[in-house]
Order: structure tokens, then C-alpha cells, then sequence
């Protein structure tokens, strides 16, 4: 099937562009099927698919003229298999991304590996709808992988996560990042237990950046960045989310370390109301560290990060040691590098301090970005030092 679109669209397609919005198109969205993507004159500029999801209507998977068959996706999956070949031979890491959406060539589904297991993401109803020869290309690269999950990440009325084949994983799943364990969930929602594009910063975590530190870890869902940072030898760490589930999955975090739990303090309560109570009680610390999910909603307010991360700076200076560190992170893929810099920034200056960036991160490896689509790039984690006058 052919589906006509703008000239701009066309021209940026052919640059490598992978992604359509709705305004590119000039014909009706039709799903379920793979499509030739053609200019006005009919010539055809690429070959793909179109599926509605968040961030636009369609995806571009080559400008060769073959077809989208199992020798496509075999050879697709093999590419990604290559490049994280390093990946494979580390001793210490057993969990990370074996596919990743349009930087592999196949926006629109991403596939994570923890342990002998393997959690698929789909996107849109499209790649779903296709998944027998998706899956079926994927068991033959990835032989070695036991069981395979799958998270439905669009609008259904199907369960959102299901055994999709093989066996079932353990309940919990035991995996190592960096020789640090951690435990994870394959079959309890969207959520697994942990962010994989994190593991870079919890690396240095637990290398001693933070040694001999008070940490505090706001929206520390189940905890890794303490339990990194407590393997690190932090002097302490206090991990808060509003989730009462957080409790429970965070000292399971730690007791799988065999780390005493007496110097990590939990709080299971609305994360900005624990500025106050931490002011109240004269707490401070000596890094905070702020990973906030892009949107959040609790009785009194709503939180985007676009329009307020700032004010959560702003709030944690409050509470920092005379001479402290923000770990500042989000991946708001609507809110660009130098965007953030400048929210983070703007806070500081607003509470007269003197501040530093000292490193940043972005997608590890394994997260491949093409060239391309820059904005595939959605991590920003800036470490700032700070000091009050």
C-alpha cells in the first residue's frame, strides 16, 4: 500500500528521518499494514509503517526498495546484536538494551535483556499486530534468551504485560549491573524494578563518588540509586516516593547487597511535602539526587518537568549542606538539553548560590541514538556543585 506525503516530510525521510507526525501525511492513517511512503509525484521514498503513538503516527524502516520480511528483521536484529557485542562479554552486567527503537531501525519497540530473559516494548498497535514475524526474527538471533515478555505501551483493553514466549522468569529476577544485584519484576505492569539507561550513573554511584556522603534520593521508586550509592559507602541514604509499594521493593533492594539497613532511612510520602518535613526537622544533606517521571499528579498539584523543575531545585538547595552536590535528571524527551540546563540554572541563581556542572550524562551505549534523530537522545542526568554563600 502506497501513502503520499509532503514534500518537506519526503526530503527529510531521505536524510534519514525517521519519524511521522500526522501533519506529513497526505492521505488517512492506515494502520496494521506496511506501507511504501511515496513524495506527490508517486515515487517511492521509503518503506515502513504508520501506528499512532505519543510521540507521532509513523515510522520510515528503509529507504531500500525490499521487502519488510523475516530476512528484514533477521538481519536487523543481528545488526543490533553486533554492536553491543562488548555488552555481552562483561562479566559484571547482565541487563541492558539489546534494541533500541528507531536507533536500531525499528521505531516504535524497544527490547531489554535481564538475565536469560527478554522484555519487549511495543508502541503502537501496528509492531504489535506484526509481532509473529518480529518475534519470530528475534528467537533467531537471540536463541538464548529463555522467556520473552511483552509491555503494551498504547491504548488497549488487553492486560498490559503477558508472557509472550518461553518460559516463565523467576518471580523475583535476580540481575547484576556493575557487580551490584538487583531484583526485578518482569510481569507486574509497564515496570520492571529499574531504569536500564540509568546503569552509567549508578556506576559511578557505586564506585565512591558519594562516599562518606548524606544522600537523599527523591522519587526513588525502588531505590537503586541508594543502593548504588550505599555500596559506594555512603555515609547514609534516605529514599522517598509516594508509592507504598516503594518500601517493601527498596529494602528488598538493599537486603539483596546484604546492606544494614540501619543507615537508609525510607519514606513512603508525597515527595514535595517531605521538603517541608525535612526542613522541619533540621535535615540536610550533602547530595540530592532528582529524577522525577516527566509528568506526576497527587492531591494538591500537578508536576511537569517541563515547567517545574525548577522549583524542585529550588526546594532542595533548601535542604543541601553549605557545600552539597544536585544530581538533576529527567527523560522528557519534550524538554531539551539546553532547556534543562537552563531551568536548573535559573533555580540556582534565583537562590544566590555558587554552582558548577561537573558531569553529565546521557543514553549509554547500548541506548544507540542515530545521528539522525538526535532527539532519540531523551536522558539528561547534570551533576551540579554546589555551595551557599
Amino acid at each position: 500500500m502506497e501513502i503520499k506525503i509532503t514534500q518537506q516530510a519526503a526530503k527529510r525521510v531521505q536524510n534519514g528521518y525517521p519519524l511521522l507526525q500526522k501533519d506529513d501525511l497526505m492521505d488517512q492513517i492506515q494502520e496494521n499494514q506496511w506501507v511504501d511512503f511515496v513524495n506527490k509525484e508517486g515515487k517511492r521514498i521509503a518503506k515502513g509503517y504508520l501506528g499512532v503513538q505519543n510521540n507521532g503516527v509513523g515510522w520510515s524502516l528503509t529507504t531500500k526498495n525490499r521487502p519488510l520480511n523475516h530476512a528484514f528483521f533477521v538481519e536487523l536484529f543481528f545488526r543490533a546484536k553486533e554492536k553491543r557485542r562488548a555488552f555481552y562479554q562483561d562479566k559484571k552486567t547482565d541487563a541492558f538494551r539489546l534494541l533500541n527503537s528507531a536507533g536500531d531501525g525499528l521505531g516504535g519497540m524497544t527490547v531489554d535483556k535481564y538475565g536469560d530473559f527478554a522484555v519487549v516494548s511495543w508502541y503502537n498497535r501496528t509492531l504489535y499486530n506484526k509481532q509473529e514475524e518480529i518475534i519470530s526474527a528475534f528467537k533467531e538471533i537471540f536463541p538464548e534468551v529463555k522467556g520473552i515478555y511483552e509491555k503494551l505501551r498504547f491504548q488497549t483493553d488487553q492486560p498490559y504485560s503477558n508472557l509472550l514466549a518461553g518460559i516463565k522468569a523467576p518471580e523475583p529476577l535476580h540481575i547484576k549491573e556493575n557487580n551490584v544485584n538487583y531484583v526485578v519484576y518482569l510481569n507486574e505492569g509497564l515496570m520492571t524494578g529499574i531504569f536500564l539507561d540509568q546503569r552509567e550513573v549508578r556506576a559511578l554511584l557505586a564506585s565512591g563518588f558519594v562516599r562518606n556522603k548524606d544522600v537523599l534520593n527523591m522519587f526513588s521508586y525502588t531505590g537503586a540509586f541508594s543502593v548504588a550509592a550505599a555500596v559506594g559507602k555512603a555515609k547514609s541514604t534516605t529514599s522517598v516516593d509516594l508509592a507504598k509499594r516503594s518500601l517493601k521493593k527498596t529494602k528488598e533492594q538493599f537486603n539483596v547487597n546484604q546492606i544494614d539497613l540501619e543507615q537508609q532511612m525510607i519514606h513512603v510520602m508525597d515527595t514535595f511535602d517531605y521538603f517541608k518535613y525535612a526542613k522541619k526537622k533540621g535535615l540536610s544533606f550533602d547530595c540530592i539526587i532528582l529524577d522525577p517521571p516527566s509528568f506526576a499528579r497527587n492531591k494538591k498539584k500537578v508536576f511537569r518537568v517541563a515547567k517545574d523543575y525548577g522549583s524542585l531545585v529550588e526546594d532542595s538547595v533548601e535542604i543541601l549542606n553549605r557545600q552539597g552536590m544536585i544530581i538533576a535528571s529527567t527523560n522528557a524527551g519534550n524538554v531539551s538539553s539546553k532547556k534543562f540546563q537552563t531551568m536548573i540554572e535559573k533555580a540556582l541563581q534565583e537562590k544566590n548560590v555558587t554552582y558548577k556542572l561537573i558531569k553529565k550524562f546521557h543514553l549509554p551505549k547500548d541506548y544507540v541514538v542515530h545521528s539522525s534523530f538526535p532527539e532519540g537522545d531523551y536522558l539528561k542526568v547534570y551533576f551540579y556543585q554546589i555551595e551557599k554563600r
